[in-house]
């Protein structure tokens, strides 16, 4: 198994959240880990879990441990994963299904919240628009947390399922606040 790592173990974090993004893969695995303070996003760390070929039950055994090391390394608070979709072949989406579980396991043990968002969910709130390219979320996610280049594409899926969970995780906090408002018709 392969991983590639950037940014550095948890700091002093008082007021901020760590998110977990993960887009999920029986092969490959992308991840990021943005931290909000604010309004402000920063990239902790992102790449990918590389598993290769191989019987599928060895495979999910280095993604659950690939990903341990992450959380023990990194320590977030919360995790968002990407769902799972049927698009033609229902047995990649099988396979995709059960890396997901591995990958909700190896986070709810220990006790990190999960949370999950569709692809179009995830391109709107990072592009825009739900139906953007995989080029747009690449550069929207560069963009956004002001990185020297693009990550790789299943990286930069992750970072953006994190920071479509903080817009979310926002929009929650704020919600309070803004149920008196009263808009006005013209």
């Amino acid at each position: 198994m392969q991983r590639r790592l950037t940014g550095g173990p948890a700091s002093s974090r008082e007021g901020s959240v760590r998110i977990l993004g993960i887009d999920p893969g029986s092969r490959i695995t992308g991840y990021g880990i943005v931290e909000l303070a604010g309004q402000q996003a920063t990239c902790i760390t992102n790449g990918c879990l590389r598993v290769g070929d191989g019987a599928l039950a060895l495979r999910l055994k280095n993604i659950f441990n690939g990903l341990q090391e992450i959380i023990s390394e990194f320590r977030p608070d919360e995790m968002a994963i990407e769902s799972v979709f049927v698009h033609r072949n229902v047995d990649s989406a099988l396979k995709l299904g059960q890396a997901r579980g591995v990958l909700i396991s190896a986070v709810a043990i220990h006790s990190i919240s999960v949370d999950e968002y569709s692809p179009m969910q995830i391109k709107k709130a990072v592009v825009g628009k739900g139906n953007a390219s995989k080029e747009q979320v690449q550069h929207m996610v560069k963009a956004i947390l002001s990185l020297v280049k693009a990550p790789a594409e299943d990286a930069a899926d992750a970072l953006a399922v994190a920071l479509c969970h903080g817009y979310h995780r926002q929009t929650a906090q704020r919600a309070p606040e803004l149920q008196g408002i009263r808009f006005r018709r013209r």
